[in-house]
C-alpha cells in the first residue's frame, strides 16, 4: 500500500516507534527511523527491517530536543529519499513529580521533546507535503491527552498540546491530500513500562506479575497492556486511503481507560 513512499517516524529505535516503523515497513514504506542506542543495535535493526521489507532504511540520531538537529534529520530524509510522505511524531520523555517539587530543566525537557519537536517536524515537512499534494502526519499522544493523573504535570500538558495542535494542521491541510490525526495510547507494554513494572515490584516486595495487574488494574478495564504492533496497525490505517477523511481525530488505543 505504501510502496514508494517514505516514512519519518521519531523514537523509532524500541518500544512503539519500532512497532510502527515495522508496520510501515510492512507495507513498502522506505523509512528514516530517529532514536537512541548503541550503533551496532542499530545498524542490525536498519539492517534487518531493509531486508525483511525490501525497503531502504535510514537513521538519525536527532535530538528531538533541539529543532536545529530536526532541521537536520528531516534535510537528510529529502536528500535520501526526494521527499517524506508520512511523519509520525512518536519521540516522547516522562518524568513524574508533584507539581511544587517539579524540576524546571524536566518540564522544559519533556515540553520540548513531547510537543516542540512535533511541531519543528511539521513545520518543517508541510511545504513539500503542500507541493505534492499528499502526506500523512500521525501525533502519537496518549490517553494523558485526553485524560490527568496526578504527578505527571509536563506530560499530560504536553500531550493535551499535542491534540491541540493536531487539530490545528487538520483545519490548516482540511482541502488538500494531507491529514494529520492522533493516536492515544494507553498502558503499552514497552521496555519502559516494563521497567516500571520491575521497579515496583522491587520496591514493594512483589512478584513481577502482581505488579503488572495492579498497574493495569489502575487504569485500564481491559486489564490488558496494547502492543507496538496495534499501535503500529493504527497508524497504517490512517496511512491508507480509508482515511482520507480521517481529520483531527483522537483515536484512543487504551483498554478502556478513557470510556470511564
Amino acid at each position: 500500500m505504501l510502496k514508494g513512499k517514505t516514512a519519518l517516524v521519531t523514537g523509532a529505535t524500541s518500544g512503539i516507534g519500532l512497532g510502527v516503523a515495522r508496520a510501515l515497513a510492512a507495507q513498502g514504506a522506505n523509512l528514516l527511523i530517529n532514536g537512541f542506542g548503541e550503533p551496532a543495535a542499530i545498524d542490525a535493526l536498519t539492517t534487518d527491517l531493509a531486508r525483511r521489507h525490501g525497503v531502504d532504511v535510514v537513521h538519525s540520531g536527532a535530538d528531538m530536543a533541539w529543532p536545529e538537529e530536526i532541521a537536520a534529520m528531516v534535510a537528510q530524509g529529502a536528500a535520501r529519499f526526494g521527499a517524506i510522505d508520512i511523519v509520525v511524531n512518536n519521540a516522547g520523555i516522562q518524568y513524574t513529580a508533584a507539581l511544587e517539587d517539579f524540576p524546571v530543566g524536566q518540564w522544559d525537557r519533556i515540553l520540548a521533546i513531547n510537543l516542540s519537536a512535533a511541531f519543528h517536524v511539521m513545520r518543517a515537512v508541510l511545504p513539500a507535503m503542500r507541493a505534492r499534494g499528499w502526506g500523512r502526519i500521525v501525533n502519537l499522544a496518549s490517553a494523558h491527552g485526553l485524560v490527568a493523573s496526578a504527578s505527571k504535570s509536563a506530560y499530560v500538558a504536553a500531550k493535551h498540546g499535542l491534540l491541540g495542535l493536531t487539530k490545528v494542521a487538520a483545519l490548516e491541510t482540511a482541502r488538500t491530500g494531507i491529514t494529520c490525526n492522533a493516536v492515544c495510547p494507553g498502558w503499552v507494554l514497552t521496555p519502559l513500562v516494563q521497567k516500571q513494572i520491575d521497579d515496583v515490584a522491587a520496591r514493594d516486595g512483589l512478584p513481577v506479575e502482581t505488579a503488572k495487574a495492579r498497574l493495569l488494574a489502575e487504569k485500564q478495564p481491559s486489564l490488558e497492556f496494547a502492543t507496538p504492533e496495534q499501535i503500529g496497525g493504527v497508524v497504517t490505517f490512517l496511512c491508507s486511503p480509508a482515511a482520507d477523511q480521517v481529520r483531527g481525530a483522537s483515536i484512543s488505543v487504551d483498554g478502556g481507560w478513557t470510556a470511564q
